[in-house]
Formats: structure tokens, sequence, C-alpha cells
């Protein structure tokens, strides 16, 4: 008799958990396009994996109304479980449930998971739709904000970290996704900004909305804030998943290999038995989930795709696909400084980073927003131990007075420090320019690249011919016009060829076009044992941020 009582009052419980805000608040989720908490957990994680704990949290201030809205679960689901077979953690907020809002027992959850992935070693998502810090909690709502930093910040560089943003996500709570590794967004439902459009319009008199402040175009394509923007929840929960399938589950091992996958996908089945702690199995079926709509391309010839004219453009995601596995490229931020291309691949089986700049927008020079996307992903890898492979067509750094004010000599700075702190296996191609101080911050040899190879058609310098000729000839341009042409292919001819640079040890070889992917190949075989080399103890270097 005794066990039926115990049972049916667990049971009690369990139901107003699960039901969050009760049916009505359900449907008025579903008709905003938003799935539930719940619901979107189910798909982030293996079917039938993910464990929930601090089902039964509730809220313990009973001032300002607070003792009638009380829900077990107090607003967020936290828990671990399976994404393709290897163990993550994460949060979901859930808006049925007092808007989602951050209480102090709300936040308690979302540190302990965090603290669980922290001590695991597993990566932790974040899943973000919220009305924002609970007011009727007052300061203890704030308090539970700087848990929550704090902790983004401890397991920065530790475990990767994601959060996707599947509704509102205002003032303070921008941050936790700014600090994380990457961030994923909802187009149809999601925006986020520090002051709301009514704040703005109270502060500042502008009239905007909250799409256009804060919505995923903005972050995507202008701030740089967001990595990843699909249509809805569906296609960020099942990105996530991809994106996880080329990171390490830490910084103590290395990303996973495509040969050593196991036979596993618990997404077909209803019962789930987890797999030893020392297996590091994806399922390959997880592989092609939220894919990059690439497939579909025919891959060209390197020598196909970059023009014998160093004044004609090309798209240098060709250049990527030609020399990657066949579908693998997953780029980041693809709508940010499109002047530079970043993502993640393989070569092999293996992830690699690639780094790439992009001569359609341009020119492919290095502007402020361009180097932070690529100091950013540079790191990234280097803490997660993903060789990076760095594509360099670049004349130079984006010259004028809007680049000099806004600080591109600081900004720009950032990018040489994260290749020079990097200890990762790094392997540069030289494609076509290579000038001035830009050659230097794209992974030259003496920022510590370990091996550079170059095309045939790579030039090397510090300026293109025509500005040198006119600085160098000038007085003897002023006299004769008609020796400009002659003097600019004079100087093409004999100080831009890459053999000069190869002869000096500056590139360590000189490649045709279809050796490329075999020779990158072997050099990142060759370094998969690369050591860190000694450096002078310090607590961390001061990044020129």
């Amino acid at each position: 008799m005794w066990n039926s009582i115990f049972r049916e009052e667990l049971e009690r419980r369990r139901s107003l958990s699960a039901a969050g805000g009760g049916p009505d608040r359900v449907s008025a989720q579903h008709g905003k396009g938003k799935l539930t908490a719940r619901e979107r957990l189910d798909l982030l994680f293996d079917k039938g994996s993910f464990r929930e704990i601090n089902s039964l949290v509730e809220a313990q201030s009973s001032r300002f109304g607070m003792a009638e809205k009380k829900i077990p679960g107090d607003g967020v689901l936290v828990g671990y479980g399976l994404i393709s077979g290897r163990m993550a953690c994460a949060s979901s907020q859930d808006f049925t449930v007092i808007g989602g809002t951050l209480g102090e027992y709300h936040s308690r959850k979302i540190c302990h998971i965090m603290d669980m992935a922290f001590r695991m070693r597993v990566p932790y998502i974040s899943v973000n739709d919220s009305g924002g810090a609970r007011i009727e909690e007052g300061i203890s709502s704030l308090d539970g904000y700087s848990g929550i930093f704090y902790r983004n910040t401890r397991a920065s560089g530790v475990i990767p970290q994601i959060a996707v943003i599947l509704g509102p996500c205002a003032g303070g709570a921008c941050y936790s996704p700014a600090i994380c590794d990457f961030v994923f967004m909802s187009e149809k439902t999601a925006n986020m900004f520090i002051t709301g459009p009514q704040v703005v319009k109270a502060v500042l008199g502008e009239e905007v909305s909250a799409r256009d402040l804060g919505g995923t175009r903005v972050h995507a394509g202008k701030s740089g804030v967001v990595h990843f923007a699909f249509p809805d929840d569906q296609g960020c929960l099942e990105g996530v998943r991809k994106l996880l399938s080329y990171l390490p589950q830490s910084c103590g091992e290395k990303p996973p290999l495509i040969s050593e996958f196991r036979e596993y996908s618990s997404r077909s089945s209803d019962s789930v038995s987890f797999p030893p702690a020392q297996e590091d199995g994806i399922a390959p079926s997880s592989l092609t989930e939220a894919g990059d709509g690439l497939s579909e391309i025919s891959i060209e010839k390197l020598e196909d795709i970059i023009p014998d004219n160093q004044k004609r453009s090309y798209d240098v995601k060709k250049v990527i696909r030609a020399l990657v596995d066949r579908d693998s490229f997953l780029e980041v931020q693809r709508e940010f400084a499109t002047n530079i291309v970043i993502g993640f691949s393989r070569i092999d089986g293996r992830t690699v980073g690639i780094v790439a700049n992009q001569p359609s927008r341009l020119g492919g020079t290095l502007d402020i927003d361009a180097s932070e996307k690529a100091a950013r992903f540079v790191r990234f890898c280097d803490c997660f131990n993903i060789p990076i492979l760095t594509l360099v067509d670049v004349p130079g750094f984006l010259p004028g007075k809007g680049q000099e004010h806004a600080g591109i000599i600081r900004k720009g700075a950032k990018l040489l420090y994260a290749y020079a702190e990097a200890t990762v296996p790094k392997v540069s191609l030289i494609l076509r320019k290579a000038f001035g101080g830009a050659y230097i911050a794209m992974n030259s040899k003496g920022m510590g690249a370990d091996v550079v190879f170059a095309l045939p058609t790579a030039q090397t310098a510090v300026m293109g011919a025509e500005g040198a000729v006119d600085i160098i000839f000038r007085h003897d341009i002023e006299r004769k016009p008609e020796e400009r042409e002659r003097l600019v292919d004079d100087y093409e001819k004999h100080f831009m060829t890459p053999y000069i640079a190869a002869e000096k040890g500056f590139i360590d070889e000189i490649i045709l076009p279809e050796e490329a992917r075999e020779r990158i190949s072997q050099a990142f075989l060759l370094l998969r044992n690369k050591e860190r080399d000694g450096m002078s103890p310090r607590k961390h270097g001061n990044i020129p941020l």
C-alpha cells in the first residue's frame, strides 16, 4: 500500500513538471512557430537517450505573486544524453513557464549542469528562449547570470560550448552566448539585443523593430555574433548535431576520425545502451544531417578554378571543395566578413579547420571584421587540437581612413597573435598573392607555420608590382610614362615569383595543383603527433583585444 502512495505522488509531480505552463501556453508556443523546451531536447539528443535532472526544483520566492506561479522545473530543463553516440550536457529554457525568465533556482539548475559538463569534460549546449531576468526575484536573478557567465569563462577552451537562440534573448542574457564558442539562431523566432526597442526609443528617440535591432539577419551578416543561422528550431538543432561531429569532447582529446566511427545510431531505436567511456563513435548517418547544400555541386580541378590572370577573381570555396573530403565542408559565419572564409572540413576523415582569403570579395583583402573572424576561429581550433589549413590569396590589409580610425592596427594584430600562439599543426598553401603584412598574418613561415606550400601562380612581395614600380621608379615614370608597363612586367618576372621565396626557405615546396591534396594530407599526417614547443611560464598572454 505504501509503495503505491509514494509512486502516485512522484508521478503527480513528474506530470506537473512535464506539462510546463500547461496546454494553452504550449499551444501559444507552437503558434509562434517554436517547439517546446522538451521537444527541442528530443531533437537534439539521440532518441530516448536524454536524462533530465533537477526536474522537481521550484522557485523559492513567494513575493509579487510568485507563490501562484511555481511549477516544478522552474522554467528550464537540464540533463545529459547522447548526441550521435557521444555524451553531452544541455539546458533548455521553457518559455511556457513564467516566460522562461531566469530566477535564482532556474540559474542554479543551469550552473549545476554546466559544472557537470566541465567535470565530465563533455560539450555543453544552451538552448535560449527567455524573457530575461525574473523581475520578481530582483538581485537574485541578476546574480544567477553572474554564475553562468563565470562558468562559461572557466569552461572556455576546455569543453565546446554552443548557444542556440530560439526565442528572445535580451539584456545580460546575451553575454552567455557571446562567451560560448558558437551561436546558432533561428530566423523566424529569435532576437538578441542588450537593450530592446522600447529602451532605444525612450533613450535615443529611435523607432526600430526587434527584428531590425537584433534579428538573425542582423547578427549573422552585420554584427558577426551569430555563427550559424537556420530557418527554424529543427534546422538549428540538426546543425548543432552536425557541428559536434567535427569536434572533440574536450581539450584533452583529438577530433574524431571518420574511419573510427562505429555503426551506432540510437535515433532509430527506443532503447538506448550507453557506450563504454573509451569509445568515441559517431553514427555515419548523423554526418549528413543539416548539410551545407554542397552535395549536388560538382567538384572542379584546382587548375580549372584558379585563373592564370592575377586580376581575375574566383571563389575560394571551390578550392576548398577540391582539397577536402566530399561534402565535408561546414562553413562558419557564412554571411559575415565574406572576404575571408572559415570552417571545418575533413581530409582523409580527419577534422581540419580552414582559413581562406576570398578573392571574390574585396579582392581577398584583410579588414577589421575578417581579421577578428579568422583570429577567433584559429584560437578555437588551437584550443581543441584541430589542425589548421590556410589558403592564401591576399593583396594586403584594406586601406582607408575608415579602417585606420576603427583600429585596424590593433584589431588586425589579433590574427597575427592567434597564428603565432597556436601550437596545433599548421599548413599553408599560397594560391596567388601574398603581399605585405597580410602575407605575414596569413600563417607565414616566420609566424610558426609548420609546412608552407605554394602553387607556381603564387606571388610573394612587399606589395603588388604596380604599386612597387610607382614608388621605386617614380621619377623615371614621370619622364617616360610609356616605360611603366615594361617596368611592371620586369618587376613581376624578377621579384614576385614563388621561386625567390623557395630559394630562401620561406616556402617549403612549390607544387602543382594536382599534387595539392595529397601533399597537404601527407603534411598533416606527419604533424599528427606534433608536440608543443617549450614556452616560458606565464599566466597568459595579452592579446590586443
